[in-house]
């Protein structure tokens, strides 16, 4: 049960009256509850705001009593998925006693006073935040904090919760940001600057095109009301369905038209996920008519393709609209994309090769590798990215030099919206908009060959421009990324890479490369062989050395390029894949499908790694990617490749759809009736 609290924020608008006659808190009351809160209290003060989170036992919503904004604004405040808490951010100038802010990739990385923040505030505190449960504990800390003076210890220093005597000017900021917490000023933003100084990671929460503002008196309230009334509530909603920073294909010949279809599924009542499963089928289609070639199936597939990407990006929009958010539906929506990519990939080689044009299978088994590898740095990156933005700049190695440059001028074109250079280094990354329109285009005016093709060749150079200025940048920044999380999990270690001894000194990246030149000259050699199958003795010499990477499992992660790791060792692993399968003679299609259900395994890793999730619950039943690595190379040397590669593929799979309807259906089911269930039943007596 969501609980919302009104906590007063000072005797100047606590009394303010709106053009109904109406109390402005009772308003912000009501408003609370068609947002979706199913209890709203007053506090007075700090003091009965941290009795009243002692009772919470979900999300709390806090705001202050001089807010005057749409419904929709909070209500977008209490479904926001981007984290557990998430506070309202504003674009408007700071007055005495209110919290500045300042946000990096959607964190509140900094907040305090105005002059305490050096001139790098890029909004104010918008007097309303949702905490999440775990997050509780440090809130009421920070609320004890606040109402007596006493400054916050940060979390890395000592627990949470302790507190040390400073005299009302000494500082409490996020991270290094000094708002007084004796100071006078609103309740609610001492709260905030408290919670920020605890290191709790707050996400931003913007309005764009709907209405919030804080007011102060009479004359304010009329003019913040006046400005709520003229804008269309239900009308700004369908236009912040689409993302406010998209791809130049998904801007401007999708999201041109895209909210109408918004508009119509939901009077449809489609939900999202059913949004995502017609647009897998919409994929199917085209890969199909790919495969089965000529130029009408293959424009045919070419507007499907596109149809298909439209209604990829429309179950976000609508997720987005009707606030209808989900760890379920994110993560099907991930790997749905994904799936759709290479089942589209498939479509394109079986095409290449029953057209008599080339070997398609091999072109589609690449694009495949390079565009998982590409996303396993993507996906890295961004996480490195978001640790750095949480850390204090004099972290972050921040001492001027090639990446300093590079960071500052990627900062300059993300700010310049709509401009040339912005457009070419979101276009130039190859983003997967730019991928189907590519595919669509390539395929419709020539064949599946120059498709592939040209998705590899972009790839390739995409991938080349974004790994030499994010290694650039990683190494200025410094900041350990796998130290942070389960490593083991994220590099997908087994067993066997567990047991190996730990070669420190060449560090677990460099020990990952290596582990990937392996299979990479094998796969070289058996490419160039006429008779590949007579390499089978160099399976063995190649998993020896894929088996270095293992060697790094137990060191720590915490080099400036470290974050690479995974994606190394999934390179090294689907290449010793794809080597073995040569050596083997295994049909493409199979050795395609084999790679496949890998990328799906450890995509379900980095979507639930983005969704917060836990781990697979059989995860260790896939054994690791050095132990499918030696069961593969145990099936070469006895001359069944094919059949060991469809035996493990096959029981990956499985176990895959197995953990997913533990993880998504089975556990949550469980959970579910054990908290309805009455005292008593099913275990303990009740005391």
């Amino acid at each position: 049960m969501t609980l919302a609290i009104v906590l007063a924020a000072g005797p100047s608008a606590a009394g303010l009256t709106t053009a109904t006659g109406e109390p402005l808190a009772d308003r912000l009351a009501a408003q609370l509850r068609r947002a979706g809160a199913d209890e709203v209290r007053f506090a007075a003060n700090l003091d009965e705001l941290t009795d009243l989170i002692a009772t919470a036992t979900a999300p709390v919503l806090i705001t202050g009593t001089d807010l005057v904004a749409h419904t929709a604004v909070l209500r977008h405040l209490a479904t926001s998925p981007v984290g557990p808490t998430v506070a309202l951010v504003l674009g408007d100038p700071p007055v005495p006693g209110r919290t500045a802010v300042r946000e990096e990739r959607g964190q509140v990385v900094d907040a305090g006073a105005l002059d305490a923040l050096d001139g790098d505030a890029t909004g104010v505190f918008g007097g309303a935040l949702r905490v999440g449960v775990d997050d509780l504990p440090t809130l009421a800390a920070a609320a004890r904090a606040a109402a007596s003076g006493m400054l916050p210890v940060a979390a890395p220093i000592g627990p949470v919760g302790d507190v040390a005597p400073l005299p009302t000017t000494a500082g409490v900021g996020g991270v290094g940001g000094s708002a007084a917490a004796g100071a006078p000023g609103p309740a609610v933003d001492r709260l905030f600057a408290g919670l920020a100084a605890l290191g709790t990671l707050i996400f931003a929460q913007r309005v764009r095109l709907l209405v919030a503002h804080r007011v102060e008196d009479t004359a304010g309230l009329a003019a913040a009301e006046a400005a709520v009334t003229a804008v269309d509530e239900d009308r700004a909603e369908l236009r912040l369905s689409v993302k406010e920073k998209d791809d130049f294909f998904s801007t401007y010949f999708v999201s041109t038209w895209s909210p109408y279809l918004v508009r119509l599924s939901a009077r449809l009542r489609l939900t999202p996920t059913g949004v995502t499963v017609i647009s897998v089928l919409f994929a199917l289609a085209a890969a199909v008519l790919f495969g089965v070639g000529g130029r009408p199936a293959l424009v045919g597939g070419a507007v499907l393709l596109y149809l298909g990407f439209v209604l990829d990006c429309v179950d976000g929009q609508l997720a987005r609209y009707t606030r209808h958010f989900s760890a379920w539906g994110g993560w099907l929506d991930t790997m749905a994309d994904r799936a759709k990519e290479y089942v589209v990939y498939a479509g394109l080689g079986f095409g290449v090769s029953h057209a008599g044009l080339g070997n398609g299978w091999a072109l589609a088994i690449a694009a495949m590798t390079l565009q998982t590898v590409r996303h396993m740095t993507d996906t890295w990156y961004g996480v490195l990215h978001d640790e750095a933005a949480r850390r204090p700049r004099a972290a972050t190695n921040a001492s001027g030099g090639i990446g300093d440059r590079l960071n500052a001028a990627s900062t300059r074109v993300q700010a310049d919206t709509g401009s040339l250079s912005y457009w070419l280094k979101r276009t130039v990354v190859f983003p997967i908009g730019e991928r189907w329109a590519l595919i669509a285009l390539t395929v419709a005016l020539f064949n599946p060959l120059v498709s592939l093709i040209a998705v590899l060749v972009w790839g390739v150079l995409a991938f080349a421009y974004t790994g030499a200025l994010r290694t650039l940048r990683a190494r200025w920044m410094w900041v350990p990324v796998l130290d942070t999380v389960d490593a083991t999990l994220h590099r997908d270690d087994g067993p066997l890479a567990r047991w190996l001894p730990v070669l420190r000194p060449m560090g677990p990246l460099t020990l990952a490369v290596i582990a990937a030149l392996g299979p990479a000259v094998l796969l070289v050699g058996a490419l160039l062989d006429d008779a590949p199958d007579q390499l089978r003795w160099a399976v063995p010499v190649a998993l020896l050395v894929l088996l270095v990477g293992g060697l790094g499992a137990g060191a720590a992660h915490n080099g400036p390029l470290d974050w690479l790791v995974p994606a190394a060792l999934r390179a090294a692993e689907y290449l010793f894949a794809i080597a073995v399968g040569v050596v083997g003679g295994v049909p493409g299609w199979l050795i395609f499908g084999y790679v496949f259900v890998l990328t799906v395994h450890h995509y379900d890793l980095t979507a639930r790694l983005e969704k917060r999730q836990a781990a697979p619950p059989l995860h260790a039943a896939t054994l690791g990617w050095e132990g499918r690595s030696v069961l593969v190379a145990l099936a070469a040397i006895a001359g069944i490749a094919g059949v060991g590669l469809a035996t493990l593929g096959a029981y990956l799979l499985v176990v895959f759809v197995v953990s997913v309807v533990l993880a998504w259906f089975v556990r949550p089911a469980r959970s579910a009736r054990a908290s309805v269930a009455p005292a008593g039943v099913g275990g303990a007596a009740p005391r």
